[in-house]
């Protein structure tokens, strides 16, 4: 059963403009894996993790290396969670996520879904 869902956007020049201006800012936001992508790429795990935090509802104690976006072999993206993130997936009884990103037309954009075996 979905128990959440969520979707973030985020503009690619502004968030290059950021970057730019902060570079400490994509050391807060991403792990050291997430930060050898390129900016476009890193646009597309920022509104993910945005995202995320939307779908599970809560955002306490989180921080943003809490949540990793990994891709497998295909190049599909998931989560990697640790921490706060984990505690509040697991509190929620959430065991399914899935998360579609994209990046195009100056805009990166990212949708969750949560899930519950048991309708929590």
């Amino acid at each position: 059963m979905i128990v959440g869902i969520g979707v973030d956007v985020v503009d690619l020049t502004r968030f290059e403009r950021a970057a730019a201006r902060t570079p400490a800012l994509l050391v807060r936001l991403f792990t050291p894996a997430e930060r050898r992508l390129p900016l476009n790429s890193l646009a597309g795990r920022f509104a993910a993790k945005e995202a995320l935090i939307k779908s599970i509802g809560d955002s306490t104690g989180v921080r943003w290396h809490d949540m990793e976006v990994v891709s497998n072999e295909l190049g599909n993206p998931s989560f990697v969670l640790h921490n706060a993130v984990a505690g509040i997936v697991k509190a929620r009884g959430i065991d399914s996520i899935h998360l579609s990103m994209s990046h195009d037309a100056g805009i990166a954009v990212a949708y969750v879904i949560v899930e519950s075996a048991n309708g929590s």
